[in-house]
């Protein structure tokens, strides 16, 4: 059933309830990524990364995405462009900054959680910067979801 009850949705309200969907699905991304990654490797310390982890941070971050994609769209013409630079850039740079993380005294501990910490920036990243432009200006996903 659709209801319509004769009124628009405001800019806001969609790229926010486009941040928040597409949280959920990198949430959901993020944990089997996660899952694979422990499961193939072994690597034993949940304590940072684990799964309640991965639920409030990447909705929280989401959801203050959508503020940061609404104030792009409206400064400019060229918002998305400017959001998927933006998310592009800071998505490198919190890589390389976590290449330099030490999380234990045993080598090769370290070296699994910097993969698993960059394979999870990296996947934020690139699903910030493609579902939110993506679902933002998707008519079905404005009309069935939002």
């Amino acid at each position: 059933m659709d209801y319509d009850y004769g009124y628009t949705k405001s800019r806001f309200f969609k790229a926010m309830m486009t941040g928040v969907f597409a949280g959920l699905i990198t949430t959901l991304i993020s944990f089997v990524y996660d899952l694979v990654y422990r499961d193939s490797t072994g690597f034993p310390l949940p304590q940072i990364i684990n799964v309640s982890s991965l639920i409030f941070i990447i909705n929280l971050l989401f959801w203050g995405l959508g503020f940061v994609y609404y104030f792009l769209l409206k400064a400019s013409r060229m918002g998305d462009i400017l959001f998927i630079v933006l998310v592009a850039l800071l998505t490198v740079f919190f890589a390389w900054r976590s290449a330099g993380v030490i999380r234990s005294v045993h080598p090769e501990m370290v070296t699994q959680f910097r993969t698993l910490l960059i394979g999870l920036i990296i996947i934020i990243g690139g699903c910030a910067a493609i579902l939110m432009p993506l679902l933002y200006h998707n008519r079905q996903f404005q009309k069935h979801v939002i």
